[in-house]
């Protein structure tokens, strides 16, 4: 199963553009913003899970930070996003690893994930996620998914979509700071409704 969706992600990847796929986003805006409002000190551990060739890593290292991870299941996108950033790509800290299979060295601060929890529809796959966040954020997790109003489908599969009460009673360990639903405009015009919320983690 974990090849099959490894292979999956680096077909996308080899394949398609940034243009072609329904996820790219020239500002991470609402991201951004989650992670501008806890207001951290620049030396903070940012992971950025499911971050593919996303554009984050770009706009954070623009910001100052410098302590980010990215991870990503396919080596493909990671090559795309260390091409773009050129020199600055060796400034990030970069994971080639499906994040049900992943064993972090370190916790991190913040733990952001766009788009790559919803992905997980099998219970046991979500609370081993739920696991590994409990283990590896020391402060803030902050996620996007698909919303009730959203996409059932991404790519081809299945993803579980989350209100903002399904997404607090998953992360029972963290407190709710803030949600919001929004739409996402994809490359082709059309829409994608989301949830994103943001943890701070109990007793953190």
């Amino acid at each position: 199963m974990m090849q099959k969706r490894k292979n999956h992600w680096e077909t996308v990847y080899r394949t398609k553009n940034p243009d072609e796929v329904s996820w790219t986003q020239d500002v991470p805006k609402t991201s951004l913003e989650l992670i501008k409002a806890i207001n951290l000190d620049k030396s903070a551990k940012i992971i950025d899970v499911g971050g593919g060739d996303g554009k984050l890593v770009d706009f954070l290292l623009n910001e100052g930070f410098e302590n980010i991870t990215v991870l990503d299941i396919s080596g493909k996108a990671i090559e795309r996003a260390q091409s773009r950033l050129g020199d600055k790509a060796r400034k990030v800290t970069w994971i080639e690893c499906d994040i049900t299979d992943f064993h972090p060295e370190e916790r991190y601060d913040v733990w952001h994930d766009r788009a790559a929890f919803h992905f997980l529809t099998e219970e046991n796959q979500i609370q081993a996620y739920v696991k590994l966040a409990e283990k590896a954020v020391l402060d803030y997790l902050i996620l996007g998914t698909f919303s009730e109003n959203g996409p059932k489908k991404c790519s081809g599969l299945d993803i579980k979509q989350y209100n903002e009460v399904q997404m607090a009673e998953t992360f029972q360990n963290f407190t709710k700071i803030s949600c919001r639903t929004l739409d996402h405009i994809t490359p082709f015009g059309t829409k994608q409704n989301f949830t994103f919320c943001s943890f701070k983690r109990m007793g953190g």
